[in-house]
C-alpha cells in the first residue's frame, strides 16, 4: 500500500509540475523528477532559498500540494452557520437577508435547515426591489437547482467539478442525505491563494465592518488597540499585538471555519481562515453574543 501511494503521489507531482510549468526548474536541482510531494515540497523551498521564488508563490504552491489532502469537511461553512433562505419566508425578509449578508447566493430550505430544496440567486431578486413587482414574487419560480457533495469528497476533485459545471457553490450532505453545511468555489481557491476579498467586505484601508444587528466582521491583523478603540473594550493581548493573534491563543490552536470563542463578552467567530493563518472574524459585542448559543 505504502508503494501504490508513493506511485500515486509521484504521478500526482509530475502533474502539477507540468501545470506550473516548473519542469525545468526542477531539472536544475536534480536529475530525476521528484517521486514524492514531500521530495518536491524540498525542491521547491531549495528554489525559493536560492531566489527563483519569492515567499508568497512558494506558499501557494505549497498550498496546491495540499490541496488534495483536505475534504470538503474540512472547510465547509457549517450548518449552523449557513445564511439561509427558507422557502415559504416573505419577499420582505428575504431582501432583508440578501441585504445584511451581501452574498451572492442563498439556500432555500424546506420546513428543516437540513432540508435544501434549491439555490436562490440574489440577482434575481434585483427585479423585486421596487414596489410595483413585489405583488407577482413567487420564489419557486426562480429556484435553481443544488449541487449536494459528500463531506468526504477532496478539494481538487471538487474544483474540478465546479469547473466543469460552472457552479459555484455546493451543499454539503451528511450519511443521512441531510444538509451538514455549504462549500463554494471561493472557499476552494481561498485554500491555494489565501483570503479573497470582495467589494463587499471592507472599505479600502478599513479593519472593521459592520454588518447590523450587533455584527461586525473584523479582518484578524486590527491592531488590538484599534479594536478597543472602535468598542470601547479593554481586551488585553499581552505581548500580542493583533485581535487574530489573541483569539488565536485563546484556542490555544490553530482555528478552523465556523468555531467560537468568547474572549471578555465578545464572541469570535472564525469567518475565513487557511492551514496557515485566520483572516477574518465575525465579532458580537456582549449584550449580542448573550444570545447566540456557544460552539459544541
Amino acid at each position: 500500500m505504502a508503494s501504490d501511494d508513493g506511485s500515486r503521489n509521484g504521478a500526482q507531482a509530475s502533474h502539477w509540475l507540468q501545470r506550473l510549468g516548473l519542469a525545468g526548474l526542477i531539472r536544475r536541482f536534480t536529475r530525476r523528477e521528484p517521486k514524492t510531494k514531500e521530495q518536491l515540497t524540498e525542491l521547491l523551498q531549495q528554489a525559493e532559498c536560492r531566489g527563483l521564488l519569492d515567499r508568497e508563490a512558494l506558499g501557494m504552491m505549497e498550498a496546491v500540494l495540499q490541496v488534495a489532502d483536505l475534504r470538503v469537511g474540512d472547510i465547509m461553512i457549517p450548518r449552523a452557520e449557513m445564511v439561509h433562505i427558507r422557502r415559504d419566508d416573505p419577499l420582505e425578509s428575504i431582501l432583508t437577508t440578501a441585504v445584511e449578508s451581501a452574498h451572492s447566493r442563498f439556500p432555500v430550505t424546506g420546513d428543516d435547515k437540513g432540508e435544501v430544496v434549491g439555490i436562490l440567486l440574489a440577482k434575481d431578486l434585483l427585479s423585486y426591489c421596487s414596489e410595483t413587482n413585489r405583488r407577482s414574487f413567487n420564489i419557486r419560480d426562480h429556484l435553481r437547482p443544488a449541487v449536494f457533495v459528500p463531506e468526504s469528497k477532496r478539494l481538487n476533485v471538487l474544483l474540478k467539478e465546479f469547473r466543469a459545471s460552472r457552479n459555484h457553490m455546493a451543499i454539503v450532505v451528511d450519511e443521512y442525505g441531510s444538509a451538514a453545511g455549504l462549500v463554494t468555489i471561493e472557499d476552494v481557491l481561498e485554500q491555494i491563494v489565501g483570503d479573497i476579498e470582495d467589494e463587499h467586505d471592507f472599505d479600502e484601508g478599513a479593519f472593521i465592518y459592520k454588518r447590523g444587528k450587533g455584527e461586525y466582521t473584523v479582518k484578524a491583523r486590527t491592531a488590538i488597540d484599534e479594536f478597543n478603540e472602535y468598542f470601547g473594550s479593554a481586551l488585553d493581548g499581552g505581548d500580542l499585538d493583533t485581535v487574530g493573534g489573541l483569539v488565536v491563543h485563546a484556542f490555544a490552536h490553530l482555528p478552523k471555519r465556523g468555531e467560537r470563542v468568547d474572549i471578555d463578552g465578545f464572541r469570535f467567530t472564525i469567518m475565513r481562515a487557511d492551514s496557515r493563518r485566520v483572516h477574518l472574524l465575525t465579532v458580537r459585542p456582549p449584550e449580542q453574543a448573550d444570545s447566540v448559543p456557544p460552539s459544541t
